[in-house]
Formats: C-alpha cells, sequence, structure tokens
C-alpha cells in the first residue's frame, strides 16, 4: 500500500495555481451574482408582463427559432462538404465559414447591408427587380441571427461527422443504397445527438444576438426589436426592466448548459 502511494500523483493544487484560478472564479461569477442580487424580485411578474417586453421577447423567440431553422436547412449540407470533401480549397472554405465565429458582431451587420441592403451587391437587384428593400425588416433580424450562429451547427456537426463511422455507410453503399438514402438513413442518426446539441447552441446563439440585428435590422418596436436590443436601449430609462429581461436570457444560458452538459461539461470532449 505504501509503494502504491508513492507513485500516485499528487493532486494538490500549488497556491502560485490556485490563487489565479480563484481569482477566474470570482472574475466570473461576481457579475452574475450582481444582476441575482440587483434583479428586482417582487416586481418581476410585473415587468416581463411590459407589453414592449413581451414583444421583445415574442420576436426574439420566433426569430431564434427561424434562424435555427435556417442554419439546420443550409449548415447540415456545408458541414457534409467541410467534412466528407477532399477537393482543393475545402480548408479556405472551412476558414471562411467559421469567420463569423471571431468576426466582431457589428461588422458581421455592416457586411450584410454591403450585401443586402437596398445598394448592395445583391440587395440592389432584389429591390430592382422586386421593390422589396431586405435591411430594417423581421427577415433581416432572421438574416442576421443566421450569420452570427449557423457557424455553431456546422462546426459541431462537421466534428460528428468526421468521427462517426464510416464503414456503416459504406455497407449501405455495397448493400444499394444511394449517397443521399445513405445520408438520410445511416448518417444522419449516427450524428443525431451532436445535430441536437449544436441546433441548441445555435438557437441560444441566436437569441442572444445583438450587433449584427443592430446594425442591420435596426430597433423598431414589434419590427426588429429583439429581447437583448430592448435590453440595451431600456437600461438606463427602466434598469429594473433591462435587469428582468437579462435575468431571462441568464436562464436560457444556464437551461443550454444543462441540456449540454453530458456531452460537455461532463465527458470533457469537444461538440
Amino acid at each position: 500500500m505504501s509503494a502504491r502511494r508513492d507513485t500516485e500523483p499528487d493532486t494538490r493544487v500549488p497556491w502560485p495555481l490556485a490563487v489565479p484560478a480563484v481569482l477566474a472564479v470570482l472574475f466570473l461569477l461576481l457579475p452574475l451574482s450582481g444582476l441575482l442580487l440587483r434583479t428586482p424580485w417582487t416586481e418581476l411578474p410585473q415587468l416581463l408582463a411590459e407589453p414592449a417586453a413581451l414583444q421583445a421577447l415574442r420576436l426574439s423567440l420566433i426569430t431564434a427559432t427561424a434562424a435555427t431553422a435556417l442554419s439546420l436547412f443550409l449548415g447540415v449540407p456545408l458541414a457534409w462538404v467541410l467534412a466528407r470533401s477532399r477537393r482543393p480549397g475545402i480548408s479556405l472554405l472551412r476558414a471562411f465559414v467559421t469567420l463569423p465565429l471571431v468576426l466582431p458582431p457589428v461588422v458581421g451587420g455592416v457586411a450584410l447591408l454591403m450585401a443586402f441592403g437596398r445598394r448592395g451587391i445583391f440587395g440592389q437587384y432584389i429591390y430592382e427587380y422586386t421593390g422589396f428593400s431586405l435591411p430594417f425588416t423581421v427577415w433581416a433580424v432572421i438574416i442576421a441571427e443566421t450569420f452570427v450562429a449557423m457557424p455553431f451547427l456546422v462546426v459541431t456537426v462537421e466534428g460528428a461527422l468526421r468521427s462517426a463511422d464510416r464503414g456503416l455507410e459504406e455497407a449501405a453503399a455495397t448493400l444499394g443504397s444511394g449517397p443521399f438514402a445513405t445520408f438520410r438513413r445511416v448518417t444522419l442518426p449516427l450524428i443525431w445527438p451532436s445535430l441536437i446539441a449544436g441546433s441548441v447552441l445555435t438557437w441560444a446563439r441566436a437569441l442572444g444576438e445583438f450587433g449584427a440585428t443592430a446594425t442591420f435590422a435596426g430597433s423598431f418596436p414589434g419590427t426588429t426589436q429583439t429581447m437583448p436590443i430592448y435590453i440595451y436601449e431600456t437600461m438606463q430609462s427602466e434598469p429594473d426592466a433591462a435587469i428582468a429581461l437579462s435575468l431571462v436570457l441568464l436562464v436560457v444560458s444556464v437551461t443550454v448548459l444543462a441540456l449540454l452538459r453530458d456531452r460537455w461539461l461532463n465527458s470533457g470532449t469537444r461538440l
């Protein structure tokens, strides 16, 4: 027993690491604690029942869900191409696809304006032939949220496709299954947990999007004023309402972490 104890690694945390670790925990938890302590709990139901707050919350839920659906429609095929294609330029394509993850959201909003604005590269033709101007509409909110959130889905699904058992797909192909039928009947069930995880992350990111939405869609109550924009605009005039809605976003974030705990927090593996 003594020899075994001598060979066991020392799990004590040295103080040069423990002190910064404690400071890091405090740095991350103190702002959240401040939000919880400053929340007007007795007035919370009344604040959340305000027509403007409900309007912003309803719009955020609708647009985030629509952005997630659009991300699934576009992002899953894109993830498959990135994971399985061996054509030249895939690495460069992957870099561009993941760029919104690190791009400042306001810059993303400006880029969307340059592309889909009334005088944008594509937007000018949309306006010329249809008379429809995309910016500052609810569709602009959905596009902005999709632009910043879809990379989360693509990265998650691509990782699952790369680690999936190709032998099952090859077996299906030898039995006469076509490529799309194999993808639908074999590949999708294999990556289903990662697909759900990526969808949840995408929805949460779309729900909290602010910069690109404010730049590309503006802030019009009932049309483009999402919950993060409403929180920002009411912080000076109605701080209690802003705190109450911030608490809603905090609850959503905690829920997302709870849903993903088995695939992320406990396993310590990449989504």
